[in-house]
C-alpha cells in the first residue's frame, strides 16, 4: 500500500474547480510553447498542469492536497482513491510526469522534441480524465 504523505492541506472542496483551471492554464500554455517549439517551456507547462489537475482531483475528493514537497506525495494521495475508474494507470502516468521535472528544471540539458511531444501527449491524457472526473 501507498505510504500516506504526512503534510496535507485540507481545501473546501469547491476549490477543485480553481485547481482545475489553473491546470487549464497551463495545458494551454504547453500547448503554446508546443507549437513555438520551445521544448522546456512546453514540458514545465507539463509538469504543472499534472500536479495542478492532480490537486484538482484530490480536492474535488477528498478534500485535501499534498502540502509536501515532494509531488510523489500528490501520486501516493491519487493511488489511494481505489474508486475513481483508471487510478493506477494514471497514477503511474503522472509519476512519469513528475519524474521528467528535475530535468527540465535542473540539470545541463534541454529536453528534446521527441521528448517534450511525448511528455505531453501523457499530459493531456492525465489531463482529459482530470476534467472527465470533474465535469469540466
Amino acid at each position: 500500500m501507498a505510504k500516506r504523505p504526512s503534510r496535507v492541506r485540507r481545501v473546501d472542496r469547491t476549490g477543485a474547480f480553481i485547481y482545475l483551471k489553473k491546470a487549464t492554464e497551463f495545458f494551454s500554455s504547453m500547448q503554446q510553447a508546443m507549437q513555438a517549439e520551445r521544448w522546456n517551456a512546453a514540458g514545465l507547462n507539463a509538469v504543472h498542469c499534472a500536479i495542478s489537475a492532480c490537486d484538482a482531483v484530490l480536492v474535488r475528493h477528498i478534500g485535501h492536497r499534498s502540502a509536501s514537497s515532494d509531488h510523489d506525495a500528490s501520486a501516493s494521495l491519487l493511488r489511494a482513491l481505489t474508486d475513481l475508474p483508471d487510478v493506477r494507470q494514471k497514477t503511474e502516468a503522472l509519476l512519469r510526469i513528475l519524474a521528467v521535472k528535475n530535468l527540465i528544471e535542473y540539470e545541463e540539458r534541454e529536453i528534446t522534441r521527441h521528448e517534450a511531444a511525448e511528455l505531453a501527449k501523457l499530459t493531456e491524457r492525465f489531463f482529459r480524465w482530470a476534467q472527465g472526473l470533474l465535469g469540466g
